[in-house]
């Protein structure tokens, strides 16, 4: 089984590097709704997953280090979308609650594990 490279996977990169550019060097006036309200959410999983199964992998709590199985991706997906969506409006002033939210994550999800098997 070949190594998955968590912070060096392609999709990784590819998907932190367009975090970067729609947040710091695309000027507002050029963006739409998706791009100023739900495009950093379909990055979630790709840019953040590898990452966080990176310290679960060194604090022993992932075996192998292999590409991210359906089960994690979808774990992730489902912790994420309670915690921003339904926990942080309750702590923090700014925070919303937004199915379309929990949508974006999916769909990033889905197509980040599509590339993930099939890469």
């Amino acid at each position: 089984m070949k190594r998955f490279g968590y912070a060096r996977d392609p999709l990784c990169v590819a998907a932190c590097a367009c975090y970067a550019g729609n947040r710091w060097l695309l000027p507002a006036a050029i963006k739409g709704v998706f791009l100023r309200g739900y495009f950093s959410d379909t990055l979630l999983i790709p840019a953040a997953l590898p990452l966080i199964l990176w310290l679960q992998r060194k604090f022993g709590l992932r075996t192998g280090d292999g590409r991210p199985h359906w089960s994690e991706i979808w774990t992730h997906v489902i912790v994420w979308s309670v915690a921003a969506e339904v926990v942080a409006p309750h702590f923090f002033s700014r925070a919303t609650g937004d199915v379309w939210d929990v949508a974006a994550y999916a769909g990033g999800a889905l197509l980040s594990g599509l590339f993930w098997q099939f890469a």
